[in-house]
């Protein structure tokens, strides 16, 4: 999550950071995922980020971090618990215009090659109903728009199952 923050208060994509670090896209993705990162691909992000590397190690979840340990420097770089499911839900968004988007290709394409092969038949249209309800779903889903699935309804179970407020 920190380096997905400090590549985003750079403006840098992941592509343009993989460029400057020689990073891997892909390894930059897992890294911004949580996955735990090795020492070169942490001196590379480093470098590239112009800090020292052993500040791009995220903390540890189970230990208790001594404030005044802290730098400044490395406090504005941690990242808050409320930005990380900002960081979260924007990847989930992402990930849904992007499904979308391969929706539509794939649908036009198919559209068009059914018109070539079989005019007489419109077989594009079980296609394109069968994906286009899982696009809907996906999108209800990230957009929390149903009730079954949202943070919300979690909140209320966890309450409703412990008997109190969390």
């Amino acid at each position: 999550m920190l380096i997905q923050k400090l590549r985003l208060q750079r403006g840098w994509s992941q592509e343009q950071l993989a460029d400057l670090s020689g990073v891997s896209v892909r390894t930059i993705q897992r890294l911004e995922q949580g996955q735990t990162a090795s020492v070169e691909s942490l001196k590379a992000l480093g470098a590239a980020f112009e800090i020292d590397f052993s500040d791009l190690k995220e903390p540890e979840m189970n230990t208790t971090m001594n404030p005044a340990a802290t730098t400044p420097a490395t406090q504005s770089q941690s990242v808050s618990a409320d930005e990380a499911l900002a960081l979260a839900h924007v990847r989930k968004v992402k990930a849904f215009y992007i499904h979308l988007a391969q929706y539509a290709f794939v649908i036009v394409s198919l559209t068009i090659a059914n018109l070539v092969v079989s005019p007489n038949y419109f077989w594009v249209l079980w296609v394109a109903a069968g994906w286009g309800f899982g696009v809907l779903f996906d999108g209800l889903r990230v957009f929390d728009k149903l009730p079954f699935q949202s943070a919300e309804w979690e909140r209320r179970q966890v309450e409703k199952y412990l008997g109190r407020k969390l």
